[in-house]
């Protein structure tokens, strides 16, 4: 739109040529954020920039001990984003903005020879965020004057000018650490070479157990190879075994029937035969003993009778040898009666001794068919 005017976010317009109202009104208007008309031929915009800017500080400063030292520092600083700043800086900068820099770099080398002036070397050297700081507040009011804010300081180096004190102060600490750094070489040198013979006896370990289970798998491979190049005549063996195990338990079995067979066929038999012999041997034995026995005893009848036949006459032979005899009796009856039962005695004597005198033997057992002639009392008598 003609005459109307949008401030960049980084920037400020400040519209002047209108009469402002107010005591403590500024002789222009400020404008951050929005946009404004602006009445043309009456009022004129300008822009003053609210970025942030940078400026350089290379200053040859002393110490407190003398001695010149060649610092350099960055400045970041910024118009203040407050209105009061905005007008100081339009104020005097409004018309040259790119001497915001070359006055801050001033500004800030008066400062930084101030303050290095009452410090040694060595406490530069150690807290050069002390002496930043230091040179930062020390800037802030005058800077807050002329509308600009700072946001930080750097110092980026520090030169003696080729003195070497620096060096010389550096030099303990350089020995030290070339010595920590030596150290920690060695150390890592002596790690590096343990793990080298570390990794070398993995390999080898590594390569031993490759070995061994590379010549355990060919020995299971030529185990196996062996096995099936076997398996086909230990089959054939194994078969032949078996058809020769049954061949010989079949040949058992036959003989074990074959063996029945003759039992039930011949030794059977045989015993039955022989054990029929034997019952008609011991029968025909019993036979023959019975017999032997009847004819003893009839041949012992048969003399007894003939004793018994004879006794009488022996009887009378031995009364008539008494006949004659002068006898004397006493005991009248009783005498007579045992003459009597003497005589009869001695004939009974008599006949026992002739019996047992004509005692015929038991006939020994004969074969069947043989007789056996009978005793004759009489004569053997």
């Amino acid at each position: 739109m003609f005459g109307y005017r949008v401030p960049a976010p980084n920037e400020a317009l400040l519209i002047s040529g209108r009469k402002q109202r107010g005591a403590d009104a500024l002789p222009f208007k400020i404008v951050t954020g929005h946009g404004v008309f602006v009445t043309p031929v009456l009022s004129k915009a300008t822009r003053l920039t609210l970025a942030m800017q940078e400026a350089e500080v290379a200053e040859d400063a002393y110490t407190k001990q003398g001695l010149t030292l060649a610092v350099r520092a960055v400045i970041a600083f910024k118009v203040g984003d407050d209105h009061e700043s905005i007008a100081a800086a339009a104020r005097r900068f409004q018309g040259d903005q790119g001497q915001m820099p070359t006055l801050v770099g001033r500004i800030f080398s008066g400062h930084l020879r101030s303050i290095i002036g009452s410090m040694t070397v060595e406490s530069i050297i150690r807290e050069q965020q002390t002496l930043a700081d230091a040179i930062v507040d020390a800037s802030k009011p005058e800077m807050a004057r002329i509308g600009l804010a700072v946001d930080s300081l750097q110092i980026s180096s520090i030169d003696d000018k080729g003195v070497g004190y620096i060096k010389a102060l550096a030099a303990p600490h350089q020995a030290r650490v070339n010595q920590e750094a030596s150290v920690a070489q060695a150390d890592a040198d002596r790690q590096s070479a343990m793990a080298q013979q570390e990794s070398i006896r993995h390999q080898a370990e590594y390569a031993r157990q490759t070995a061994i289970a590379k010549a355990q798998y060919q020995a299971e491979i030529d185990q196996a190879q062996q096995t099936a190049a076997q398996a086909g005549p230990l089959a054939a063996a194994r078969a032949a075994q078996e058809v020769i195990t049954e061949r010989a338990l079949v040949a058992q079995r036959n003989a074990e029937l074959r063996e029945a067979e003759l039992i039930a066929e011949v030794i059977r038999p045989a015993e039955a035969e022989a054990e029929r012999i034997r019952a008609l041997a011991r029968a025909d034995a019993d036979a023959t003993k019975l017999s032997a026995e009847a004819a003893a005893a009839e041949g012992r009848i048969a003399l007894d009778q003939a004793i018994i036949e004879k006794l009488p006459e022996m009887l009378r032979a031995a009364a008539e040898g008494l006949r004659g005899a002068n006898v004397t009796v006493l005991d009248g009856a009783e005498g007579l009666n045992s003459v009597v039962a003497s005589l009869a005695a001695q004939g009974m004597t008599m006949l026992d001794a002739i019996r047992n005198g004509m005692r015929v033997e038991p006939a020994q057992p004969t074969k069947p068919g043989t007789e056996v002639a009978p005793i004759n009392p009489v004569a053997a008598a």
